[in-house]
């Protein structure tokens, strides 16, 4: 389905870097006891070791990354190229609302494959779906962090935004898939089909659920949001009621695309925004019903924008999708 435009958007396969061996960085005067909470100076690897995430705390930070076992949580924008504005403050919300909910007994990452998948291709272990929850039998957001396909930026780009969809009752969800355009999506499809499989008792409801990304994960969600799930090797399951793309240089337009909200800064030198705003008003010409959000001097990747003139773009997107379910 991708074969016409994928060469340049694929990344080489290859394992995960993980985690270095090296001891720079300040100590670490934290705790992993579940009520204690991280800090900006806990480091990366306490974090992804700790046993409150049950063996699977590696797939919060990015698989295909050199961090540095002396990293701290502070000096996570070191490595998450692309990206801007991206905030110890926010980081650190994120990781302790997944804390408190694991140690409360709370599942919060899930397999997307089964154990027989994943040793017949062992990479398959390097993806989960990260849950934030929101209010009981709420609607559902799938949230896709980018990353160029050579990594999941999900720390910045993906977490964020589902934390907030879950502080306004949204239950979100984060696909921590495999960084190749096709098999991203192939991932992303079987997120959603696991999810419309388990909603009783995830307490959710897939009914006009919407897909979101940013960049790479923006992509992700046009294409399995317009070709559907089943494109991707999966079962055949309901399209979307919503996208929201976040800094993305598709240009494409079929006219088979759900309505569509889209966000970009000025500055980015990645996904233009003049490329942006031609795509949107094609949509539109295609009956498709399509906004956008321009902001004046954001770089690429500025996530949820908090502190910038894109503060409270996701309460935006959200009222869009809701006139959409």
């Amino acid at each position: 389905m991708l074969s016409t435009f994928m060469l340049s958007l694929t990344a080489c396969a290859q394992q995960p870097a993980g985690f270095g061996n090296s001891q720079e960085g300040k100590k670490d005067t934290t705790m992993n006891s579940a009520n204690h909470p991280y800090m900006a100076e806990t480091k990366i690897q306490n974090v992804a070791s700790d046993p409150v995430f049950q063996g699977k705390g590696r797939l919060i930070f990015p698989l295909y990354r050199t961090i540095p076992s002396g990293a701290a949580l502070s000096d996570m924008g070191d490595y998450l190229p692309w990206y801007s504005n991206i905030r110890t403050d926010v980081t650190t919300a994120v990781l302790n609302r997944l804390k408190e909910d694991a140690a409360a007994g709370k599942q919060v990452i899930y397999p997307l494959y089964d154990e027989a998948e994943m040793q017949q291709d062992p990479e398959k272990r390097n993806t989960g779906l990260v849950f934030f929850r929101g209010k009981k039998g709420a609607k559902t957001a799938i949230v896709n962090a980018g990353g160029g396909f050579m990594y999941v930026g999900a720390i910045h780009d993906s977490f964020p935004h589902a934390l907030a969809l879950s502080e306004l009752g949204y239950n979100a969800f984060c696909p921590i898939y495999r960084p190749d355009a096709q098999l991203a999506c192939e991932d992303l499809s079987r997120a959603i089909v696991f999810l419309f499989a388990h909603q009783k008792e995830l307490g959710i409801d897939m009914n006009h659920y919407s897909l979101w990304g940013g960049s790479a994960g923006a992509r992700m969600a046009d294409w399995v949001g317009m070709y559907g799930t089943a494109a991707f090797g999966e079962q055949d399951k309901p399209r979307p009621a919503a996208i929201v793309m976040a800094y993305t240089g598709l240009s494409e337009v079929t006219g088979k695309e759900p309505p569509t909200y889209s966000v970009v800064g000025t500055s980015d030198g990645i996904a233009s925004y003049r490329g942006m705003q031609y795509r949107t008003q094609q949509l539109s010409k295609a009956g498709i019903d399509a906004e956008i959000e321009v902001f004046p001097g954001l770089s690429h990747g500025f996530g949820t924008g908090k502190g910038t003139v894109a503060d409270g773009w996701i309460n935006r997107a959200v009222k869009f999708w809701e006139k959409h379910s």
